[in-house]
């Protein structure tokens, strides 16, 4: 219930008044925020401005809560005041609503702001603690502008470095040609092939039509970066993109592409619908494209660190029934087994164990604690930023993940607000209107944010089910999904626009290697040389990231399975018996340059880093024990 009684001023003002305590610090903080919120339809004065011209709100009354009086004189105090002049805006008249309708928000509501005027230096402290000087809504011009930029950088990335590997991968004369793969899924599953492989490869799978797609990606790429019509440009890279994964098959398999496409399609409902924006006549940024891409963060590394406790691989921890944290031991594999480690990694190996256990917890913390803080108010939030930001760095050096890791730390751009990048005001024109005063921006800035908006409410219509479910499959792996999320799931997931996500998962605690060698007379026999994945142990680990050498990485995955269980492994074998130009450019040395080998065979090996002694007296990186046979000697005519 409310505090006062209601009372009707006899001089009442022409439009709604907010009456405060000009001498609180506290107060002072809150009422610039709402006087944002209300943009203009509201007046703020003091008590001292304001005690004479209502005499009949007793001076005391005015020390113990703010007042706000409507046009028609009515009055209110303390709480139910602050609702009621926060009605003028659509999205906080729930709050009016649950005061007047919900049995007990009243009471809780008053209860709350009596104990916080009565202890208004401790709230003022609190309120400096989380928010600092500045406790306006925020804005994120500068943060959309960015991330925008950082996300056309990371397909420009994308499309370069599968550009110089697609002949070898999926042309005509690679490994897995898409214009074998497509017909062949028509086959099988007739007309739901289009639906299931959405792809524009379609209607020309050559090797002209995959560079048109490469270099179209990196033109649309470059005009995103000087932000030109950014809408536009995001669809059309989403659809270029989509399509590439698609004839990519396995090779474009990996998180950090489906990751690059969900954020690359809730972006169209960020950028603005602008030719070219202007500084200062921007649209105001779409808070619910800024949920979805929130939204996003949060998914990626809450999954990405739950998945990991919920495995059942104890390498990760878990806690005992005396609630005592065990193990921690996955960086004692990670940094050698990982698949393609940098030299850094090498070192990081010979970290202290105590080291190795710390980081390991410190991941987990940051994966599964911190994302909460996303949603916290600026303070924790840029911690949180800030922490997630250091993991993807310390994880970007010590490992080859090609675009993952920038394009994690893209999306922390988005937790930054104005207000951190410009000091204490950047509500002037540099920043343009304000989502509060949208209303009095231009008529075209208007209906660009509207079109943001209704365009991003309706996909988290449809998405937040899933994306809810998602998270929730971290936590219960085998819990079957409800059937009509499992069937609207069914329709997006071609689309890879709602995305489960767990990076490993399950730690690999050993590292087999696959030595291909090919023989003219089956009796002397070359290795092959790949450009990044382990081979010669005297050839230190390598850095190629943000490129992703896209077959050294399938390499790896296939020492954990066979050949059988790989049916690329046998394109490449048939490749490289053919003298596929296209393929050997993906090596880094063919021993047969001029005339392709006779026999192909592929041996098995385990490989470690070697010790800092090992090191110093032998010069090599690593040591490698062989395993015996993974693929037996074939020739052309066997294959065939």
């Amino acid at each position: 219930m409310p505090s006062e009684p209601h009372l009707r001023v006899s001089n009442p003002p022409r439009r709604p008044l907010m009456i405060w305590d000009g001498e609180c610090h506290f107060c002072k903080r809150w009422i610039e925020r709402w006087r944002e919120i209300t943009a203009g339809e509201v007046d703020y004065v003091t008590s001292r401005e304001a005690a004479n011209r209502f005499p009949e709100i007793p001076v005391e009354q005015f020390k113990r809560a703010v007042a706000f009086i409507e046009p028609d004189g009515k009055t209110f105090f303390a709480a139910e005041a602050v609702y009621r002049s926060l009605r003028c805006r659509s999205s906080r008249k729930w709050m009016t609503w649950s005061y007047d309708h919900i049995p007990g928000f009243a009471t809780i509501s008053e209860l709350a702001y009596n104990s916080i005027a009565r202890h208004r230096g401790i709230g003022s402290a609190i309120t400096h603690l989380l928010w600092g000087k500045d406790v306006r809504p925020p804005t994120y011009f500068w943060a959309r502008r960015w991330f925008l930029r950082a996300l056309g950088l990371i397909y420009l990335i994308a499309f370069v470095s599968f550009w110089v590997q697609v002949d070898g991968l999926v042309g005509s004369n690679g490994m897995s040609p898409v214009n074998q793969f497509l017909p062949a899924a028509h086959e099988q599953l007739g007309r739901e092939a289009y639906s299931l492989l959405p792809t524009l490869c379609w209607f020309n799978a050559s090797n002209v039509f995959l560079h048109f797609l490469c270099g179209s990606g990196v033109v649309l790429s470059l005009l995103l970066i000087f932000e030109v019509f950014q809408v536009l440009c995001l669809i059309a890279l989403f659809v270029f993109y989509l399509s590439l994964t698609i004839a990519g098959q396995t090779f474009l398999s990996f998180q950090w592409d489906i990751l690059l496409l969900e954020t690359g399609f809730l972006s169209i409902f960020l950028a603005p619908w602008q030719l070219r924006p202007k500084r200062g006549r921007e649209p105001p940024v779409s808070r619910a494209a800024l949920f979805l891409l929130k939204l996003l963060l949060f998914k990626l590394m809450v999954m990405s660190g739950v998945v990991k406790l919920t495995s059942g691989d104890d390498s990760w921890g878990w806690l005992d029934h005396s609630f005592h944290w065990s193990a921690l031991t996955a960086l004692d594999y990670h940094y050698w087994s990982q698949p393609l480690p940098t030299l850094f990694a090498w070192w990081a190996d010979k970290s202290p164990e105590w080291f190795k256990h710390f980081s390991v917890a410190f991941c987990l913390v940051v994966e599964i604690i911190v994302p909460f803080f996303i949603w916290a108010p600026r303070r924790p939030r840029l911690i949180a930023a800030g922490l997630i930001i250091f993991l993807q760095i310390a994880i970007g050096v010590t490992g080859n993940y090609c675009f993952f890791n920038l394009l994690t730390i893209a999306l922390c751009l988005l937790l930054i607000d104005d207000a951190v990048c410009r000091g204490k005001d950047v509500r002037g024109s540099e920043f343009g209107a304000q989502p509060s005063t949208s209303l009095r921006a231009g008529s075209g800035r208007v209906l660009s944010s509207r079109l943001s908006t209704y365009g991003s409410i309706a996909v988290i219509v449809v998405t937040l089910p899933i994306n809810a479910w998602l998270i929730f499959t971290a936590f219960k792996p085998d819990a079957p999904w409800p059937r009509p999320l499992a069937t609207i799931y069914g329709r997006l997931e071609a689309f890879r626009i709602a995305n489960g996500y767990g990076l490993f998962r399950v730690m690999t605690k050993d590292r087999g290697e696959i030595v291909i060698e090919g023989s003219a007379d089956g009796i002397d026999w070359l290795p092959y040389e790949f450009k990044w994945k382990p081979g010669d142990v005297k050839r230190a680990p390598g850095w190629c990231a943000p490129h992703q050498p896209r077959l050294d990485w399938q390499m790896w995955f296939a020492a954990l399975g066979t050949p059988q269980q790989n049916p690329w492994f046998s394109g490449l074998v048939i490749r490289l018996l053919q003298g596929s130009r296209d393929v050997s450019r993906l090596l880094a040395h063919n021993p047969f340059p001029d005339q392709p080998p006779h026999y192909i065979r592929a041996s098995f090996y385990r490989y470690r880093f070697t010790t800092l002694e090992e090191h110093r007296q032998s010069g090599a990186w690593w040591k490698r024990q062989a395993l015996g046979e993974y693929l037996p000697t074939v020739s052309l005519d066997q294959l065939h």
